[in-house]
């Protein structure tokens, strides 16, 4: 179920022959023809609405397929905050319907369509893969390991709920890589079921800083995450 901030981006390019339905993806230039730079403005959007319509059924049915009693009602949201760095997320409204949120930085950035195809893609896979609510999980038990052992160290309450906060912190942290190249992995899935090219649209890769073995760090390196998408799609393929 698209959200507000879609109809509003629909609104920026009213007019433009946005394509609607079909269950096909929008034609895809050859790979000698894709542009070196992001797309023009009002060519974005209408990459990204036509990409919404239909990758968002896919990893609907996804969800609905190999989950149980999750909600599978996908929102997607824009972040159109002015100053926002290129970035999407996933999260959860107050009814605990899941939000899939993009910057309007991130699709000005993009380079072709199969770029948010496969972003679309991954951040949903965090939704169906139950990722927000392990990763909390994974919080609370570092707080309360950090609180207990404090307390045994004698610790004031203050500092007992310092080290929780670290502690919780630390926790969250601790299957965030595995968690996104879980998400990697079925966000090409999701992209290649719907129609797009997870390879091509794993190419932003070469665009993010890489986060190398960063001690503590929430992503693994690029290198590894683009080795997953491509294992994963020659599994799909039937390759080796």
């Amino acid at each position: 179920m698209r959200g507000l901030g879609l109809c509003l981006l629909a609104l920026m390019v009213a007019g433009c022959g946005v394509p609607r339905g079909g269950g096909m993806p929008p034609p895809l230039p050859a790979p000698a023809a894709v542009p070196a730079g992001p797309l023009a403005p009002s060519e974005a959007a209408r990459a990204f609405i036509a990409v919404v319509e239909v990758v968002e059924p896919v990893a609907e049915a996804v969800c609905r397929d190999r989950t149980r009693g999750l909600p599978c009602d996908l929102q997607i949201a824009i972040d159109a905050r002015p100053g926002q760095p290129p970035n999407a997320f996933q999260t959860r409204d107050e009814l605990g319907r899941p939000i899939v949120g993009f910057t309007l930085s991130l699709i000005a950035d993009a380079r072709n369509a199969d770029e948010l195809a496969f972003v679309m893609g991954h951040e949903a896979a965090h939704h169906i893969l139950g990722h927000m609510a392990r990763q909390q999980e994974s919080a609370i038990s570092g707080a309360m390991v950090a609180g207990v052992l404090a307390s045994l160290g004698g610790a004031d309450a203050e500092t007992v709920r310092s080290v929780q906060d670290f502690g919780a912190s630390i926790g969250a942290r601790r299957f965030s890589k595995t968690f996104e190249l879980e998400a990697d992995a079925l966000g090409a899935e999701i992209a290649l079921l719907a129609g797009f090219d997870p390879l091509r649209g794993a190419a932003f890769f070469d665009r993010l800083p890489d986060p190398g073995d960063e001690f503590l760090g929430t992503h693994p390196p690029n290198a590894e995450r683009a080795a997953v998408v491509r294992a994963k799609v020659a599994t799909l393929r039937g390759g080796v």
